[in-house]
């Protein structure tokens, strides 16, 4: 019979990179009574592949399986990237008020909401998922663009990390050095977004230790959070994008403080309004088949990138979840970014 530590190390091997929890035959982060029935009713050879029950891999579904199980019993721990330090393990339900979105992020195995070591960024959890790209539904006053069809399917496989607020002056200044932003000046600029940078300054001076910009079906993912609206807070009525977004009706003087304005169901704060947001594609016009995680190579730094999510100077015609526009990457003056991370 294999030892303890082979049996424990052949069971993790097998699991998913962000997976730490043998015996939750069932994947609801629970090794409880209903993964103890699941192994007991499949005793013996396994008859199907893959075999669940099977926590060491040896095909057959025995005492080592039910021992494994036994000892992982109760809540499975979660993990927390290399790269991080946790501040919250599990999602809140203030943050997260749907349970399906929280029972897909307890899945994954991954802590919920984490720092950045090198930087201080948070960073919350977005598990993977599926949705359809592009405009579904225009606002109350303006429709659908060119750019933002055809709408098509899109499958992100894998969960990522999104900062939960835009990278403010103050975190710019503490990995650059300088501070590109026409409001450096005003007494709460340390945590305004940082703007005025091109997308090969973002490239070049903060992406590294990991860190990456969000692809741009990524960034729409988490943008919506489950909704196919205009607004992520469920709407397509213009006068109501001001509780969730610094604009042109709210904000014509400039940018404000990141997280002044409701977050959308994952708990990100202005992905729409305050500034522009980088994203990691080169523009390109949308397929029309299903895609699995889309996204353009980086290429030449003369090729066309893309942003999104308005700024403070924008209407609603364009502060919009689906709205997308091409720039030169060497433009910036009212593009900032957040950061992505793989776990």
């Amino acid at each position: 019979m294999k030892s303890t530590i082979a049996v424990v190390l052949a069971a993790a091997l097998a699991m998913p990179a962000w997976s730490n929890c043998i015996g939750d035959i069932n994947g609801d982060r629970v090794v409880d009574g209903v993964d103890l029935g699941t192994l007991l009713a499949q005793w013996g050879p396994c008859e199907s592949s893959p075999c669940g029950a099977d926590l060491d891999g040896n095909g057959l579904i025995d005492g080592v399986d039910l021992g494994l199980l036994v000892a992982a019993w109760g809540d499975c721990a979660v993990t927390v990237p290399g790269w991080a330090t946790l501040i919250e393990a599990e999602p809140d339900p203030l943050v997260v008020p749907d349970p399906a979105w929280r029972a897909a992020i307890r899945a994954t195995g991954l802590a919920w909401r984490v720092r950045h070591r090198q930087t201080g960024i948070e960073l919350l959890l977005i598990p993977g998922g599926a949705f359809d790209m592009g405009c579904t539904l225009g606002s109350a006053q303006y429709g659908c663009t060119v750019e933002e069809q055809p709408v098509h399917h899109v499958t992100l496989t894998n969960p990522f990390y999104l900062g939960r607020y835009e990278v403010t002056q103050a975190q710019w200044l503490a990995r650059v050095g300088s501070n590109p932003s026409q409001f450096a000046d005003l007494p709460d600029s340390s945590n305004r977004p940082v703007e005025r940078v091109t997308w090969s300054m973002v490239v070049i001076q903060f992406l590294r230790d990991q860190i990456r910009l969000p692809t741009e079906a990524e960034w729409e993912f988490a943008c919506r959070a489950g909704t196919q609206t205009p607004f992520y807070n469920g709407s397509t009525d213009d006068s109501s994008l001001g509780s969730i977004a610094w604009y042109a009706d709210n904000s014509p003087d400039g940018t404000h403080a990141v997280g002044g304005r409701a977050a959308n169901g994952f708990g990100l704060h202005d992905m729409l309004g305050n500034v522009w947001e980088w994203v990691h594609d080169r523009w390109s016009g949308y397929p029309s088949t299903p895609q699995v995680n889309p996204s353009t190579p980086p290429g030449g730094s003369q090729l066309d990138r893309v942003f999104r999510g308005g700024d403070w100077t924008s209407g609603s015609g364009v502060t919009r979840a689906s709205f997308r526009t091409p720039i030169q990457p060497g433009l910036s003056s009212s593009v900032g970014f957040r950061i992505a991370m793989s776990p």
